[in-house]
């Protein structure tokens, strides 16, 4: 490869070779999905939630006589 430069020939074979950060990209990919699910499946229910919880305040006014 860079036969006059054993340094940088070395430096450049050993980052090629490094797999270390490989697993932290992994797993931040993995935790951006898991991120995303979530995000998913609350926008989903937000609306049959809010629904609810209307319906709970609606029942305690009548229910207290307002």
């Amino acid at each position: 490869m860079l036969g006059g430069f054993p340094m940088i020939s070395t430096l450049m074979k050993n980052l090629v070779e490094d797999q270390s950060g490989a697993t932290a990209i992994e797993y931040g990919m993995i935790l951006a999905l898991v991120a995303l699910a979530i995000i998913g499946s609350l926008s989903a229910m937000a609306g049959e939630t809010i629904q609810m919880w209307n319906n709970v305040a609606r029942d305690v006014v009548a229910a207290i006589g307002g």
